[in-house]
């Protein structure tokens, strides 16, 4: 019985190792997904008010979009007071850009300061071209 659980989860491993991010479209714009720290998750959630074919990235046409994404982070007991637990945090983030570029990437990272979270979009210079607008947090 070990042994078939041991090869039933390694075959699902392998199936899941099949389906990664796929390749740029040319045609599109690409905005990649990053966060600061190890212990946050940044994900997409809608492009101009539609939701997002998958939670990793973004692929636009050319022009103008706005970008909704999920960003969950602990605020440290540092950042709260005396005898604190660490606080998750679950925000929505906006980020409006009018100029996508066909073929070009993108990239959008998040951090956090205290209970404050940003955004920023940046081109392929590395060049801050975009910030995030919160659009709403809780506690989790």
């Amino acid at each position: 019985m070990r042994k078939l659980m041991l090869t039933g989860g390694l075959l699902m491993l392998a199936g899941c190792a099949g389906f990664g991010i796929p390749r740029q479209d040319p045609t599109q714009a690409w905005i990649d997904l990053e966060s600061q720290q190890e212990d946050t998750a940044l994900q997409a959630l809608a492009v101009d008010k539609q939701a997002a074919n998958d939670k990793r990235y973004f692929e636009v046409q050319p022009g103008s979009h706005e970008l909704k994404v999920r960003y969950q982070f602990p605020v440290q007991p540092s950042n709260i007071g005396p005898n604190a637990e660490t606080l998750w945090r679950d925000c929505q983030i906006k980020v409006k850009f009018n100029d996508f570029s066909a073929g070009e990437r993108y990239q959008l990272q998040a951090g956090n300061i205290g209970f404050r979270p940003w955004v920023r979009l940046y081109d392929q210079q590395r060049k801050v071209i975009g910030k995030g607008i919160p659009a709403g947090c809780q506690r989790t």
